[in-house]
């Protein structure tokens, strides 16, 4: 009885620790379950599964203030979002990025950065939130939702970033479908060849799987030219979350000016995984089975994401927000558009 007795505090730890986890499974799996009409509905009319996602969430705001299904939805926020942006990176390898040539690089690396210069120079001129300038800056120069996501995990929380964020998103993913259909219009009407014309797509269009659906109606040439200048953007992730995160570490406030209470490190964890991840893949270590198998875990984890996000913010609060965003994703939209352009022109 006496060893029972000592070993009581250490069997009270583990409770604790179970109890927390078991308080995470009903926003879990209510999150879950919003994946799963997410799936659904894009099996029937095709779409983004993110954007579904986050809509669906957005209906369902309440659940984010209910205790019981608050913290699994907060735990989908911080951990599982991150693992799925980490995940990002088994689709890319160091020979697709050396594939490129310079000249490619050099364009697609100047047009991300200054998109992200736009962003922020937009946001002072419509005299919205630096952060703001921040998320739809990097949306539109690396990879639409995934980096407004991803740019979002090192700004300073607050509630306010949440429904900036959402209204990123979901501008990012309605501008990427437009561009999905107007930009190869554009490429065959300017008569650009395979190369140029994968070039100009994907340097552009803000979301993988618009870039592909835009490329390959084009052509199997022109969709694998796209298809790799995506992947490098996306590859640039890194840098771009890097920099905005060590940017408003410098600041050492938001915005509106309050100070942030603690700041994250320059890389966070699942920055350092996206990394590890390219090296194994470029080394040979993911087979394609398993390979395919991490990017729809990676998807999973990003539209869960996407949904607990959407809970936390109402949908209405974003329309709330007026007509400023919207038009500060339109300007980053057409920056980046017109700058490759002139430079595929050139």
């Amino acid at each position: 009885m006496r060893a029972l007795r000592l070993q009581f505090p250490r069997w009270g730890r583990l409770s604790a620790g179970a109890q927390q986890a078991r308080g995470w499974l009903p926003g879990l799996a209510l999150c879950a379950v919003i994946v799963l009409a997410a799936a659904f509905v894009t099996g029937l009319h095709a779409g983004p599964p993110v954007l579904y996602a986050l809509l669906f969430g957005t209906l369902l705001h309440h659940h984010s203030q209910d205790p019981r299904t608050a913290p699994g939805v907060e735990f989908c926020v911080q951990v599982v979002l991150r693992w799925g942006i980490g995940l990002i990176g088994a689709r890319i390898t160091v020979d697709q990025v050396a594939a490129l040539g310079w000249s490619t690089a050099l364009t697609v690396v100047v047009a991300s950065a200054s998109t992200l210069v736009c962003g922020w120079l937009a946001a002072r001129w419509l005299r919205l939130p630096a952060p703001l300038g921040a998320l739809a800056g990097g949306a539109t120069a690396i990879c639409g939702a995934s980096a407004a996501l991803a740019i979002a995990a090192v700004l300073p929380r607050t509630q306010e970033l949440d429904r900036q964020t959402l209204a990123v998103v979901v501008m990012a993913t309605l501008l990427s479908t437009l561009a999905m259909f107007v930009y190869p219009l554009a490429a065959r009407l300017l008569q650009l060849p395979p190369g140029l014309a994968g070039l100009f797509l994907g340097a552009t269009i803000h979301d993988v799987a618009q870039v592909v659906v835009a490329g390959y109606s084009m052509g199997n040439e022109v969709g694998d030219v796209a298809s790799i200048v995506k992947l490098f953007r996306v590859s640039l992730l890194v840098l771009v979350v890097a920099g905005v995160g060590w940017a408003f570490r410098a600041r050492g406030r938001d915005a509106a000016g309050p100070p942030v209470a603690h700041r994250r490190a320059l890389l966070p964890w699942f920055l350092l995984m996206f990394l590890g991840m390219v090296a194994l893949n470029s080394a040979g270590g993911l087979p394609q089975a398993l390979q395919a198998g991490v990017g729809q875990v990676s998807q999973a984890c990003l539209t869960m994401g996407a949904a607990a996000l959407g809970m936390k913010a109402s949908f209405r609060q974003v329309l709330q927000a007026g007509w400023r965003p919207a038009l500060l994703m339109g300007i980053t939209t057409l920056w980046i558009a017109g700058f490759v352009l002139a430079a595929v022109l050139a």
